[in-house]
């Protein structure tokens, strides 16, 4: 083979080739086959090679792949954007076409500032959020985002830090527990606003269920109406980061409707295509976008390929696909039942600290023992764990844990939402066997007792 001159994650690394894919399974130039118990990077919603959406692929692009967006709109991105306005019953919203979930992150941002200046409140400029969260790898995004081995290098050229703890029930911040804590994760953001100045601040942005940054971290009940109406209270709009939660994930079109909560921004990515196609979307109320159509009727924000019309037809191909199919209603059932064969696991490892999640959005923590001691530093338990997974034609994926972000694994499984539970059975088989390797490894060193 020539030598590669491909820029992977890992440089040094020896990947398979991606041969294809079928369902919930992919397959490497090999011939291995491998269940995708992460739909890739929590993307590929409805699995691979759907007929359906591959002849939506093919009949755009026999029409027009790409225009430029100051020079005409398209069906297919006019019909995407309808499609996007009745997400949440009663909420309509705009949508703002970009190409990955940190540019609708950056979008959102944008969004948020230019809605105060153009009422003509512009000391609203700051943007909060929390600690164990991941909005995107751009500058703007990465700077409200609390996942500290993405930040690390970049901290000198990052505009703020997060600022309120994260709902974190497996290692309360409170040392509390829920309902007795009263939502003190909660109502830190009032302490916070009252500290700051509303007068300052713009909006405060959050994944709804924490994603790779969190493994899953999923708030307790009734904490995003606790939120919501804080947000209310001091003149502050909430952006909702449904990048990887949106779309059923969670078994809700949208994870924040599991707390009854709509937020004013919304960013989409993801499941948005399902893995088709790069697409992603900035979600605006439309009380957001009425003093910009009335002032400067212009959103600073757009790259070159925004709103194509080849992506926004096979977007708007998956909705109809998921919709059509009933998909979303199946997720919850599922995800149950998934949970509830993972946490057969946890009983046979004991170093599987936690498992939380909503619907087929599901994460692991590992930890040492019962005072959940993260394992060491340079152990690399979560790597171990989606190696050996590998090796047994699993896909996991990475997340970070532990009580400040840093010291902790976990990894996220996140499998197509058509899977089965007969798959299931298959994926958690696949899982024990990884696991049962780790196991003997761990005991032999004395790592766990």
């Amino acid at each position: 083979m020539v030598h590669s001159r491909l820029i992977k994650p890992l440089l040094d690394e020896i990947y398979p080739v991606i041969s294809h894919g079928k369902g919930i399974y992919v397959y490497d130039s090999d011939g291995k086959k491998y269940l995708d118990g992460s739909s890739g990077a929590v993307t590929a919603s409805i699995g691979h090679g759907v007929t359906e959406i591959i002849e939506a692929m093919n009949n755009q692009a026999e029409k027009i792949s790409f225009v430029y967006r100051s020079q005409f709109t398209s069906l297919p991105a006019e019909g995407l954007a309808q499609k996007l306005s009745t997400l949440v019953e009663g909420a309509d919203y705009w949508s703002f076409l970009v190409n990955s979930g940190s540019e609708a992150t950056e979008t959102a941002l944008k969004i948020a500032i230019q809605y105060w200046q153009e009422k003509g409140m512009t000391t609203k400029q700051k943007i909060l959020s929390r600690w164990m969260s991941y909005h995107g790898i751009t500058l703007g995004a990465l700077s409200i985002s609390g996942y500290h081995a993405r930040r690390a290098r970049f901290v000198p050229l990052l505009e703020s830090d997060p600022a309120i703890s994260p709902p974190y029930c497996y290692r309360c911040p409170y040392q509390d527990t829920f309902p007795n804590c009263h939502l003190k994760c909660a109502t830190e953001l009032e302490k916070v606003i009252l500290r700051i100045g509303e007068e300052h601040i713009a909006a405060f942005m959050v994944e709804p269920i924490v994603g790779a940054a969190g493994a899953a971290m999923t708030p307790p009940a009734g904490y995003y109406e606790k939120i919501r109406e804080i947000c209310d209270k001091y003149n502050i709009l909430l952006i909702a980061d449904e990048v990887m939660t949106g779309i059923g994930r969670t078994g809700k079109m949208l994870a924040l409707e599991h707390w009854d909560t709509t937020a004013d921004i919304i960013t989409l990515g993801k499941g948005l295509s399902a893995g088709y196609t790069p697409i992603a979307a900035t979600l605006v109320k439309d009380r957001i976008l009425e003093p910009i159509q009335n002032g400067s009727r212009v959103i600073m924000s757009g790259h070159t390929f925004s709103g194509n019309p080849q992506s926004a037809a096979v977007a708007l191909e998956v909705l109809n696909y998921i919709e059509k199919h009933n998909i979303i209603n199946l997720v919850e059932k599922t995800g149950d039942y998934l949970q509830g064969q993972l946490k057969a696991l946890q009983l046979k490892y004991h170093w599987i600290g936690d498992i939380r999640g909503k619907g087929l959005l599901v994460g692991m923590e590992f930890v040492q023992n019962d005072l959940k001691l993260p394992f060491p530093a340079g152990f690399g338990m979560t790597a171990l764990v989606i190696e050996k997974a590998k090796q047994q034609g699993l896909l996991v994926y990475p997340a970070a844990a532990g009580e400040d972000g840093i010291l902790g694994d976990g990894i996220i499984i996140a499998p197509p939402l058509t899977i089965t539970n007969t798959q299931v059975d298959e994926l958690v088989e696949l899982l024990d066997r990884a696991f049962s390797e780790i196991d003997s490894g761990l005991i032999t060193p004395g790592i766990i007792a």
